[in-house]
Order: C-alpha cells, then structure tokens, then sequence
C-alpha cells in the first residue's frame, strides 16, 4: 500500500459508484452468511447482537470506501512482485477471523476472560480500525495504491495521519481483524491475527525500503520521527 503520493496524479480510471456499491453489499452479504453459519443458523445471527453490530459497521464501511471509489489503474514507475500466498492470506485471514471465532464461541473454545465488556471493546476496535484505515484511504485519495508501488513524480506524505505513524491504513486493517477475533470472545483466530500482523509489518518494511531508494534522507528524517504501526518515533 503506497504511502507516498503524488504532486500531479494522472486521472485514474474509477468503477462506477452504483456498481461499487452493489459489489459492497455483496460482500456484506457473504460476510452475514459466513457469520450465520458460524453461530448455527440465521435465527441464531438475528439474535446475536455483536455479530449484527460487527455486521452494521461492515457494511457502513464497505458502501463507504465505495463511495470513494479507490483507483483501478495508476501511472506506477516501480512495482515490487509480491508472494500470490501472502496476498491470498491477507485477504483470507480478515474474511475468516470473525466467522472462526464466532463458531469458537458457540461450542465454547478457548473463552477468554473480560466477559461482555471485553466482546463489545472487540467491536468498538473492529470499528475503530476500519475507520482509521478508511481515513487512511481517503487521505491519499485517488493515489492510494493496494500494491508496493511508487507512482510518478511522487511527493512524500508527511501530514494528518501520516505525521506520526507511517502506516495508518495498515494499522488500522490489523485493528479490525484483532477487534473482529475479540467480538466473540474466543482465542480461537488469535494466531491468525498475529500471522496477519507479521505479514504486514513485513510488507509495510518492504514499501519503507522502496520509500527509502527514491527519499533517501528526507524519509530516513520522517521515519525517525515517526512509528511503523503506532505514533512512537522510530517503532
């Protein structure tokens, strides 16, 4: 994910906002029906007023970065190939964590302690990921980039979000899947996140690296003062 944007982007081409929208939904509708199987049944997921709030902040955040419209093409000067594996795993592992751990709920697998509080500290931490990561996004704009890349005529982004953390949209997607796998209160999908967690803070080194190839000392400055994942300079 390019965290470095440019003076002058070219003018991307954008999915339309209704089919956007439409494909939103859609995937809401998978992550409802994984959640129903998960607890045992449709009735069951009625019933379950965490899924259903996990659910509601989905699906706001999905018609959200919809509406947004994030870039299908951009005027990219280097792509570093990534492992398909790792991209597989990073879009598997947010889809499945919630379903796992709800299921880990209902047959009463490695319950954690904290009780209610802590299922419903999971979802206000699902929510409060997903927004940091679509604020992410939407600070970037149309040069937000889902890939390793540098576009051309890059500027590096240093302000909002960005001033003392390097990787906010990284940050925050961890922090949904983490708060995702606290929601049910199982242990279950814990190792998934922390898998998840590594696999990010190795490709966010890998972006830092590239960052650093065409910044040189201005990043290596920025990056003293500010932290990877959390705002503590030099983490």
């Amino acid at each position: 994910m390019s965290r470095a944007v440019t003076s002058t982007p070219p003018s991307p081409r954008r999915p339309a906002p209704a089919v956007a929208v439409l494909l939103a939904l859609v995937v809401s509708g998978v992550d409802a029906a994984l959640l129903a199987w998960a607890l045992g049944g449709l009735g069951a997921l009625l019933a379950h007023h965490r899924a259903l709030a996990l659910l509601a902040l989905w699906a706001v955040g999905g018609i959200t970065l919809a509406l947004l419209r994030p870039v299908r093409g951009q005027d990219t000067v280097a792509v570093e190939r990534e492992s398909p594996l790792v991209l597989l795993l990073l879009f598997l592992i947010p889809l499945a964590t919630p379903p796992l751990s709800a299921l880990g709920e209902r047959v009463a697998l490695w319950i954690l302690p904290g009780g209610a509080a802590l299922r419903w500290a999971g979802v206000a931490l699902s929510g409060a990921g997903l927004a940091l990561r679509i604020a992410a996004m939407a600070q970037l704009g149309s040069r937000f980039s889902p890939r390793v890349a540098m576009q051309r005529e890059h500027a590096l982004e240093t302000g909002g979000l960005y001033a003392r953390v390097r990787h906010p949209g990284y940050a925050g997607a961890w922090l949904a899947t983490f708060g995702g796998a606290l929601a049910f209160g199982s242990a279950l999908t814990l190792p998934l996140v922390v898998v998840m967690g590594a696999m990010l803070w190795a490709r966010a080194g890998r972006e830092e690296a590239m960052l650093e190839r065409h910044f040189g000392e201005a990043y290596r400055a920025y990056r003293a003062q500010s932290g990877r994942f959390v705002p503590w300079p030099g983490a």
